[in-house]
């Protein structure tokens, strides 16, 4: 019988959703940086910062976060 694969608990994904309906599905943030009771404070802000190092390469920026939630099946 095959063996299940391990999980990777080294990051948490989340869905983000922005304040012009646009929706961002399994964005990545280490799971280490979300220990404390301030984890979605400090997702958010991982977020917004992962927002601005793609809008400098891209040139497309994007607009405020609305909300995020922790990506279904984790």
């Amino acid at each position: 019988m095959a063996r299940k694969k391990p999980t990777d608990n080294t990051y948490v994904l989340f869905d983000v959703i922005y304040q012009d309906g646009a929706v961002r599905s399994n964005r990545k943030i280490p799971s280490a940086e979300l220990m404390g009771p301030e984890g979605f404070d400090i997702a958010q802000s991982l977020i917004e910062e992962q927002d601005r190092k793609i809008d400098e390469m891209s040139g497309n920026p994007r607009g405020p976060i609305k909300s995020i939630a922790r990506s279904p099946g984790q």
